[in-house]
């Protein structure tokens, strides 16, 4: 019997790979079972089906950094996931592990994310009674929200990568792992690069010693700490000691200069006031939601179905429906109905 080209594809695997790479045909399976794509890996096709959700589709107009931003060089939460599954696949790509597997976790792991970013996150954590992280968001999103309520079903490996991007417990795959340090070095990154654009630091601001020891640019920053982990990374993904810990004194850099700015989060109280506002509105009036999040209300409870709808809110749309609904219109606008 022939061989299909998934099969092909998953032999190659075996024989490239390093012996510590998740391989697709060893795959712990999915929430589901389906019938193997005769082209597609398993995790080819968890790719495919992350690419086409509308949830990815949603992160081009939701906050990375600076709200709602409307010139077109800064970020956004696709570019930023774009950003972290490049990096993320050198990495990946250089220590031999699945590069399929990890650009479907890079793809994925911020699915779930809010409008307005970290703000709207922290205004739904702290108004809903079950709490609220992006991580465990995107992971209501593959396998609860898409599709109609089908959910992406997605294989075992590529969901606990997107549970495990950020802090707590390591994925169980090193292609997860590595999707955790280049989010990191992604974010960290692109976000010196916006506030330099904003104009509310230059590259002179990074203390010397980190410069000197990480690079003095962007690229040359990323590529420090790339070369760092494929370097110093065999049974664990991990950086140099010494460049770990710059890296840290980095991100506490960047925490004061940016991510606590007044500057740069002065419009977060309103963005938080709205987000919760909108919370409220819902929990309290469960019959305008839409169909689909009404029948998540009846099953998971009010509270998650308004935390499901918004979260899934660009920014501008999130905007829209609390104008809609709390912000009056002009006489004109209501006459025109009449008319």
């Amino acid at each position: 019997m022939n061989e299909t080209i998934r099969e092909k594809a998953c032999a190659k695997e075996k024989e490239i790979l390093s012996p510590r790479a998740a391989l697709a045909c060893e795959s712990r399976g999915r929430l589901r079972e389906e019938t193997e794509c005769p082209v597609r890996t398993a995790f080819q096709r968890d790719r495919d089906r992350i690419i086409h959700c509308s949830s990815f589709r949603r992160l081009k107009h939701k906050t990375q950094v600076f709200l709602s931003p409307e010139g077109d060089y800064y970020r956004t939460r696709l570019t930023h996931t774009l950003e972290v599954s490049q990096i993320a696949r050198t990495i990946s790509g250089a220590l031999m592990l699945n590069g399929d597997l990890t650009e479907a976790i890079a793809l994925g792991h911020d699915l779930g994310h809010t409008p307005f970013g970290h703000a709207g996150e922290r205004a739904l954590n702290a108004i809903s009674p079950g709490g609220f992280k992006h991580y465990a968001q995107s992971m209501r999103v593959v396998d609860v929200l898409e599709k109609d309520g089908r959910g992406l079903n997605l294989t075992f490996e590529v969901r606990n990568g997107i549970e495990r991007h950020t802090n707590g417990e390591q994925a169980v795959t090193l292609e997860g792992r590595v999707v955790r340090l280049a989010d990191r070095i992604a974010y960290i990154n692109h976000d010196i690069d916006d506030a330099t654009i904003a104009g509310i630091m230059c590259e002179e601001d990074i203390p010397l010693a980190i410069r000197n020891e990480l690079g003095h640019s962007k690229s040359a920053r990323i590529n420090t700490l790339v070369m760092s982990c494929i370097e110093n990374s065999s049974e664990d993904i991990l950086l140099e000691k010494g460049i770990q810990q710059v890296f840290d004194e980095l991100h506490s850099f960047m925490f004061e200069k940016v991510y606590t700015n007044p500057a740069c989060k002065s419009e977060e109280k309103k963005a938080v006031e709205m987000i919760q506002k909108l919370y409220m509105h819902f929990v309290e009036k469960p019959d305008e939601l839409p169909a689909q999040f009404r029948s998540i209300a009846e099953k998971d409870g009010i509270q998650m179905a308004a935390c499901d709808f918004i979260a899934g809110m660009t920014d501008r749309y999130a905007v829209r429906v609390f104008n809609e609904l709390y912000v009056p219109k002009a006489w004109s606008e209501i006459n025109d109905v009449f008319l």
